[in-house]
């Protein structure tokens, strides 16, 4: 079973698109009385100040920029104009430049609550350009301050659903998550965002002590992990070399002479035997039996 109440918001989520499109889409021109009366007005006065008129009929926009054209209110049809050179008639005519290239701004940095009560500051770069001059201008005042304020709050609210950990170690994904949301967000504006990068998080000082605690925590307990290991593994190796040691007497003496050849060249002394080493045979093999 649907809920009915997601339908309606459906419903009226569609009607409001199709009244913005209707809004968008100028209708062939219907000039009345009064239109036709002010268009003459304003082709007179171009004729009687025809040496000064000309420098305010043409207009000119550059390769980045499009102008779109309101007469006596209304959009003119032919959607935006530029680039180039277009023509437009004193006093009835009123137009806007867009400029389509990319712009950046930078968020303010936020103080926000994560999901694991933690309290961060973070800040984040926008880029966006203007994907439909028409929609700018006419669905949305100021599409630059409207889309600073968004990307603001859209910033608090992904990271409120994040960890801390998350946020310091996924900010790609944070970064798409934040430029899909605005990009659906800002469409009917007409402005495309482009990219979102996240500059810096900054932590408390208590957290970040605590973080530096539980960090040298953990790198200590792997050094002694890193230590015993090492330990085990030399108790391991001097086992098997006693068994071989144990296994040949000639090997056991021979070690015996190396370990009295070392300890006479580290302290320059001189080792005298009290017996020679072959009267301890019969008791070496007699302690093996």
């Amino acid at each position: 079973m649907m809920d009915p109440r997601s339908n309606l918001m459906d419903e009226s989520f569609q009607e409001r698109q199709r009244e913005r499109q209707m809004v968008l889409t100028p209708e062939p021109e219907q000039n009345g009385f009064v239109e036709v009366i002010a268009t003459i007005g304003a082709f007179i006065f171009m004729l009687l100040t025809f040496p000064i008129s000309v420098f305010m009929i043409f207009k000119v926009v550059q390769e980045y920029e499009r102008a779109v054209i309101f007469r006596l209110g209304r959009l003119r049809s032919g959607g935006a104009r530029g680039p180039g050179i277009f023509f437009v008639l004193p006093c009835i005519d009123v137009y806007t430049k867009v400029d389509l290239r990319t712009v950046s701004f930078d968020v303010p940095p936020q103080e926000v609550l994560t999901k694991d009560s933690c309290t961060v500051c973070v800040d984040a770069v926008v880029y966006f350009c203007i994907d439909d001059p028409l929609k700018c201008v006419i669905s949305v005042e100021n599409f630059n301050h409207s889309t600073r304020l968004l990307a603001a709050t859209t910033l608090r609210n992904v990271l409120g659903t994040r960890n801390l950990s998350e946020i310091l170690s996924e900010r790609e994904n944070i970064s798409h998550t934040m430029q899909s949301a605005l990009d659906v967000a800002t469409e009917p504006w007409g402005v495309k965002v482009e990219r979102v990068e996240i500059k810096d998080v900054r932590l408390p000082v208590q957290m970040q002590r605590a973080m530096a605690a539980e960090a040298e925590a953990t790198r200590e307990a792997r050094a002694k992990v890193i230590a015993a290991e090492g330990e085990m593994k030399a108790a391991r190796s001097l086992k098997e070399a006693s068994d071989v040691i144990a296994e040949s007497p000639a090997a056991l003496q021979l070690r015996y002479l190396q370990t009295l050849n070392t300890i006479s060249a580290e302290k320059n002394s001189t080792i005298v035997f009290p017996l020679p080493m072959d009267l301890i045979a019969p008791f070496m093999s007699h302690f093996k039996k």
